[in-house]
């Protein structure tokens, strides 16, 4: 899996590298040449995003913009035929705000590393098709966002990275 990142000076690339990784492969979705693109963006950028697409007024943790129309169970190698020119699968962008990683690792108690990477699968999981909006769904996606998170041992509480 190729991931492009942006404004990515002080992050943990390698932990995001090993998640996707893992992620691809435990939904079913190891399929070669998938690409995605991990953005850092400020307050404001996030905002502003989170207006303009979703029509919500206010700072978020993580946004995800897909590129497919995937909708779980659905796999990428039902998309084939959109591969670029140079034979990569485009899934999406993410953006994740550092400063609300940040904010928000101290309110969970356990570490940005872990905050961070974890707003990264959850947003490649809305790539994947999951989603959140009832409670079923919800279950399902914590249920293997935390599988995920375990198998790298990237635990919540003081014991995670």
């Amino acid at each position: 899996m190729k991931i492009y990142f942006e404004n990515a000076r002080f992050s943990n690339k390698t932990n995001i590298k090993r998640v996707f990784n893992t992620a691809i492969k435990e939904t079913g979705n190891n399929v070669k040449d998938i690409a995605v693109c991990v953005k850092f963006v400020s307050e404001k950028e996030i905002a502003r995003l989170n207006r303009e697409i979703r029509n919500i007024d206010k700072v978020t943790d993580v946004l995800s913009f897909p590129m497919l129309e995937i909708v779980a169970p659905q796999k990428l190698f039902e998309f084939e035929c959109e591969r670029d020119m140079n034979g990569e699968l485009f899934i999406g962008d993410i953006a994740i705000c550092k400063r609300v990683a940040s904010r928000q690792a101290k309110e969970f108690g356990h570490s940005f590393k872990r905050e961070e990477t974890f707003l990264a699968l959850h947003g490649l999981l809305h790539l994947l098709g999951y989603d959140h909006l009832n409670e079923e769904d919800e279950k399902i996606m914590m249920s293997t966002a935390e599988k995920i998170l375990d198998t790298h041992k990237i635990n919540r509480g003081k014991n995670g990275i």
